[in-house]
C-alpha cells in the first residue's frame, strides 16, 4: 500500500516562497504518476502539477512559471517549490499517486493514493 506524507506548509506573505515535500513509502515499484493537488475552502480539489516517467512535468496555468515540481527517486520524495506566492494559492496541498502506463495528468479522480495534506496560507 502506497503511503504519502506531505510536509513543508506554512504561512507566508504575498511574494514569499515555500517548498513542499511528499515522502512516499510502502511500495516495491515506484508509482509512475505522482502530483500535487490543492483544495481551498469551499472549492473543489484541483490539480497543480504532476510529473511522470515519460513526459516529465506539467502545470496548471495559474502556477506555471512560479511553481516547480521535481522528484528525487533515491529519496522516494516529491517536491513542489512555490515562488511568488499569491493569496489565491492559499489551500490545503496534497500529493497523490497512481500506477498507470499513461498518466492521467491533473484529473483528480484518476489518482488512487493520497496524503493527508499540508496547509499553505498566503497573506496579503
Amino acid at each position: 500500500q502506497v503511503q504519502l506524507v506531505e510536509s513543508g506548509g506554512g504561512s507566508v506573505q504575498t511574494g514569499g516562497s515555500l517548498r513542499l515535500s511528499c515522502a512516499a513509502s510502502g511500495y516495491t515499484y515506484s508509482p509512475g504518476c505522482i502530483g500535487w493537488f490543492r483544495q481551498a475552502p469551499g472549492k473543489e480539489r484541483e490539480g497543480v502539477a504532476f510529473i511522470d516517467w515519460i513526459s516529465g512535468a506539467a502545470y496548471t496555468d495559474s502556477v506555471r512559471g512560479r511553481f516547480t515540481v521535481s522528484r528525487d527517486n533515491a529519496k522516494n520524495t516529491l517536491y513542489l517549490q512555490m515562488n511568488s506566492l499569491k493569496p489565491e494559492d492559499t489551500a490545503m496541498y496534497y500529493c497523490a499517486a497512481v500506477y498507470r502506463d499513461r498518466c492521467p495528468g491533473l484529473r483528480v479522480n484518476e489518482y488512487r493514493y493520497w496524503g493527508q495534506g499540508t496547509q499553505v496560507t498566503v497573506s496579503s
